[in-house]
């Protein structure tokens, strides 16, 4: 059981709330007073004065590391511990998993623009945390690689890593895979270029049709810049309005001026 030791209102109140949301058996108590004999983990602020018992692990934190205080008292109470692990299945919305030692302690389904800051957010406080990025969607996929400086990135083969999804489970592939991505080792990396095949950019040029309100299709010049990453179909398909009043700016200048 995890026990909630500490006088730090804001850290006591957002510990409890993730632990309920969760599911996780725990129970509270003043620091000072007894231990409970079931407890396996103890969660407490640096200026609490809180003695564990014997065999009672501690977790130290601030109340803006509640999160982190969390995850790894779930990790202790189910005998966890270890390197922070994430793994991702790349995507337009990829799967992001986060492992401590062999738990689950998070899991995220967000947009690819999301994706490095919902990863950075989780290995902000493990300096020896690892990525492990599987090795499909290349585009999506370098783009994520190339913007994780200083962390440790490893890619994996990622086939066979989907499992089968039984009736009610849709939507859940994309997150087991980087659950299954995260366990398996891969080779280091510190950037990933890829060169776009015509197919992809066609792709590219299709969704921002199929996307835009004017039916409008991106050129492949701002298609290439999609696939690099520097821009959302959104933002190539608002740069390539406004190159194109500006073109009818200058043919109209041009005729008036014949």
């Amino acid at each position: 059981m995890i026990v909630v030791a500490t006088a730090d209102f804001e850290l006591y109140h957002d510990v409890v709330s993730d632990l309920r949301d969760r599911g996780v058996s725990f129970t509270t108590v003043e620091p000072g007073d007894e231990i409970p004999d079931r407890a396996k983990v103890v969660v407490v602020s640096p200026t609490d004065d809180v003695d564990a018992p014997a065999g009672v692990e501690t977790v130290v934190a601030t109340a803006d590391e509640s999160r982190r205080a969390v995850e790894e008292a779930v990790s202790l109470l189910r005998g966890g511990g270890g390197r922070v692990v994430v793994g991702v299945d790349p995507g337009t919305r990829p799967g992001v998993a986060v492992l401590v030692g062999d738990t689950v302690v998070a899991a995220f389904h967000v947009p690819l623009a999301d994706t490095v800051e919902t990863i950075r957010d989780e290995v902000e406080d493990s300096p020896d945390a690892i990525v492990r990025i599987g090795d499909g969607a290349r585009l999506q996929g370098a783009t994520i690689v190339n913007e994780l400086d200083g962390v440790t990135v490893e890619l994996v083969d990622e086939t066979g890593t989907t499992p089968y999804l039984g009736t009610g489970a849709r939507g859940m592939g994309d997150v087991l895979a980087a659950v299954n991505i995260a366990r398996m080792p891969g080779d280091v990396v510190d950037s990933r270029d890829i060169e776009p095949t015509q197919g992809e950019l066609q792709r590219i040029k299709d969704h921002s049709r199929r996307v835009s309100e004017d039916n409008r299709t991106i050129d492949e010049r701002l298609a290439r810049r999609v696939a690099a990453g520097e821009l959302t179909v959104s933002e190539a398909l608002t740069e390539h309005r406004g190159e194109s009043r500006d073109g009818e700016t200058e043919d109209a200048e041009d005729a008036g001026d014949s």
